[in-house]
């Protein structure tokens, strides 16, 4: 009897010390600093910083007749500032704000354009009504196994809270900027003559100057894995509409895409003649999703990755084709939804804030077998959303560890309820917020990703926010100064800090 009270007792020891292994992480990363006073400079130098008279990138064509096999060294090459990539002050809307707290609502209210967009999306999958009704009122080329590069952009700049990457159309090439999208897979940018087209940093595609511009018929396969298309004159045309209100109508084509110093032909896209919505400043978007008709799709690409500048930023970084995954990234499950195959989903066991776990179920990131639930990771959505419940752990987790470390909290702004007034300060310690992997990894944010200025007077806010949708985003603010890399082969996704 005494033997067993013994076991019993020391049975309950280790299951308690497990209990709190489970639940706490290391003492060193319960906080971590965020500059103040850089990033209320950043705030300030995306007005300062602005020349009106500065012109679009020109695509180097000196580099594009370099190999076709990256070097590591390539990836600096093409770097460019905010005042390279605009042509007139119409062709921004980021100073069309007199003070960067109007530009933090603009931004928020795209966001939620975004958001409503890619619910729409998932919506329409799950109910099987068809894209159509949304319409407004208004073959795959066998590419070699290379390294494939573009530059990235903050999309500050070019009027949106999206990024761009720069890339070249047709033969002989056209530089335009192009919204770098993970929640979508048809590619496709604007086209002359336009019945309505919104405004663009760069002139117009012109079809009729590309000697490799090739309209699909009907009948290819890629016409067929449209979601929307229509048959002219034996012509495929395309729709896209992305449940904002935002739309591109047009003629679908086969054309050559140059990324880097790499071309590649007969690539599917879209020549969208009638185009509408949050799109401006750009020329049109490449899709990186997980569908057919995506780019890494087209390329056969078995991984890609991105890495993000800060929102405010004026240099750039790159998108990678095939490039392996850097050997310091954190790995997570890469998985796919069985009802929408766009949608890049995150294995995400749980969460935690100032070094304890969050009491939340591993099911709540699970995606359920009516295809809801979930959580992805998106590059066009900036804030990352939560279900509501999950949401209200995190906060509640966060207020609990600032109010410990002396930050006073002031009024919320737009979507966020969750604020702190910081403009008696120069640095301050915040609670670390982690994103908690199978396996044991984790990904810890940097404060930066985690408190954002939302004006230039020192208030900061928590970059989170609720949402009822039927699933969870890890937003591009959480991805800033992170390779974010696409193992599509081996189905994994990997987070490495760097500088961009």
């Amino acid at each position: 009897m005494s033997s067993l009270f013994y076991i019993i007792i020391i049975t309950i020891i280790f299951s308690t010390l497990n209990f709190v292994h489970s639940r706490t992480l290391t003492e060193t990363t319960s906080t971590t600093t965020l500059d103040v006073t850089a990033s209320l400079q950043k705030t300030q130098s995306v007005f300062s910083s602005y020349n009106p008279k500065a012109k679009p990138q020109a695509f180097n064509q000196q580099k594009q007749k370099q190999t076709q096999s990256q070097t590591l060294s390539s990836l600096t090459l093409e770097l460019h500032t905010r005042t390279s990539i605009l042509s007139r002050p119409t062709h921004t809307h980021t100073h069309s704000h007199t003070d960067y707290k109007s530009l933090t609502i603009a931004r928020l209210e795209r966001d939620s354009a975004r958001l409503k967009s890619l619910t729409t999306r998932l919506h329409l999958a799950l109910t099987g009504i068809l894209q159509s009704d949304l319409e407004p009122s208004g073959g795959r080329g066998q590419e070699q196994q290379q390294d494939l590069q573009g530059p990235i952009i903050s999309g500050t700049s070019q009027g949106s809270g999206e990024y761009f990457c720069r890339v070249a159309i047709g033969r002989p090439p056209t530089p335009a900027y192009m919204v770098l999208d993970t929640g979508s897979d048809v590619n496709w940018l604007q086209c002359a003559p336009c019945a309505d087209c919104y405004q663009q940093a760069d002139p117009i595609f012109e079809p009729a100057s590309s000697a490799s511009y090739s309209p699909l018929s009907c009948e290819t396969k890629q016409c067929k894995s449209l979601d929307v298309s229509e048959c002219r004159n034996g012509t495929c045309l395309y729709e896209v509409a992305y449940g904002d209100g935002s739309y591109t109508v047009g003629e679908f084509v086969t054309e050559t895409l140059t990324l880097g110093s790499a071309s590649v032909n007969n690539v599917a896209i879209g020549c969208g003649h009638n185009n509408e919505g949050l799109f401006i400043g750009a020329a049109g978007l490449l899709g990186l999703g997980g569908g057919k008709l995506s780019l890494p799709s087209q390329l056969n690409a078995t991984s890609f990755s991105y890495c993000l500048v800060d929102r405010d930023s004026d240099s750039a970084s790159t998108l990678e084709f095939n490039s392996p995954l850097p050997p310091n990234a954190v790995t997570a499950p890469l998985h796919r939804n069985p009802k929408l195959d766009t949608f890049y989903y995150v294995g995400v066991s749980g969460l935690s804030v100032g070094g304890e776990s969050l009491r939340i179920p591993e099911s709540a990131f699970e995606v359920d077998s009516g295809g809801n639930g979930g959580i992805i990771i998106d590059s066009g959505t900036a804030v990352s959303r939560l279900q509501t419940g999950t949401y209200n752990s995190l906060r509640d987790a966060f207020v609990k560890g600032t109010r410990r470390l002396g930050l006073a909290s002031t009024n919320g702004v737009a979507l966020f309820d969750t604020c702190y007034d910081l403009s008696s300060k120069t640095s301050v310690e915040v609670p670390t917020v982690a994103f908690h992997f199978p396996n044991g990894k984790v990904l810890a944010l940097a404060a930066k990703n985690v408190l954002i200025p939302v004006d230039s007077t020192g208030t900061f806010c928590l970059a989170f926010a609720p949402t009822s949708s039927a699933f969870s985003i890890i937003g591009n603010v959480q991805q800033q100064q992170t390779r974010v890399a696409f193992d599509l082969a081996n189905s994994l996704i990997g987070f490495s800090s760097t500088k961009c």
